[in-house]
């Protein structure tokens, strides 16, 4: 069960533990949000998991009781020492935690050669898009639910056209369809954040579309310099797709005078598959 307020103060306490807020240590104090990450990500008996930043160990919990087989990277050493002492001996052979940053090691060991999984984490939100490219990088989970706050999500799920549609909007929304999530109040959280939240829920699409590197940094020069047209971007940092994409484009309606959060991200799939 997840722990009351006052048992996190107190454990917190117990281990001379005071949160870090750089690292986004906000512990979940609300059981029926707990609840409702294991049911948005579907969580069966036998399940591959990946959890980012287990903290005290509340979500991890509920994953291993449910019947999950958890690999957790946790980075503060002090909680990781918590989680060795107190989670891992009745878990077993199901939890594997490893002490590390889960931007080097976003999947936190798991090795994606043993067969599908899902990602169930309270993700810090200074890690959130470095994370991303991380996973994206790799083969993908299935199901993804995340606790992102709510402006992460926000920009994850953006539609063209909106000031918060970005590179990571067309590099997530590429190899994810979004299903409903859930939003969560700051007041679920000790100490509360000063934003709310929101649990992302994200499933992988059938024929996930995933962007090679050089074109993942071309759209954040992009995106960098986004009230500027894409036709003189792209004459300065790749002159050879100008015009091969601009034939795309005016099929979409748009021209070379177009911004880039102007551009919806099945033609910037496009731009992928042109030669540089």
């Amino acid at each position: 069960m997840p722990l009351s307020p006052s048992a996190t103060r107190a454990l917190l306490e117990q281990l001379g533990h005071r949160p870090n807020r750089q690292l986004g240590q906000n512990f979940l104090i609300d059981g029926n949000i707990v609840r409702k990450s294991l049911e948005l990500a579907a969580v069966q008996p036998g399940d591959r998991v990946v959890e980012i930043g287990p903290g005290l160990g509340t979500l991890t919990s509920e994953l291993l009781a449910a019947g999950a087989e958890v690999w957790a990277i946790e980075f503060d050493p002090r909680l990781h020492a918590h989680l060795a002492a107190t989670v891992v001996p009745a878990a077993g052979e199901r939890l594997h935690l490893l002490l590390g940053d889960a931007v080097e090691h976003p999947l936190a060991g798991y090795a994606p050669a043993m067969g599908d999984f899902k990602i169930v984490a309270n993700l810090p939100y200074a890690i959130s898009t470095p994370w991303f490219d991380g996973v994206l990088a790799g083969p993908l989970p299935e199901r993804t639910v995340l606790m992102v706050q709510r402006e992460a999500a926000d920009r994850f799920l953006a539609a063209p056209g909106s000031k918060s549609f970005g590179a990571i909007s067309i590099f997530l929304q590429s190899a994810f369809a979004a299903a409903p999530g859930h939003a969560v109040s700051r007041h679920c959280f000790l100490p509360a954040p000063e934003v709310d939240s929101y649990l992302l829920n994200l499933q992988r699409r059938p024929e996930p579309f995933v962007f090679r590197l050089e074109t993942r940094q071309l759209i954040r020069a992009c995106f960098q310099q986004r009230r500027k047209q894409i036709g003189a971007l792209l004459r300065r940092l790749a002159p050879a797709v100008v015009a091969p994409w601009e034939t795309h484009l005016a099929a979409g309606g748009l021209n070379l005078q177009a911004r880039p959060e102007q551009i919806p991200t099945t033609l910037w799939q496009v731009l992928d598959r042109l030669p540089r």
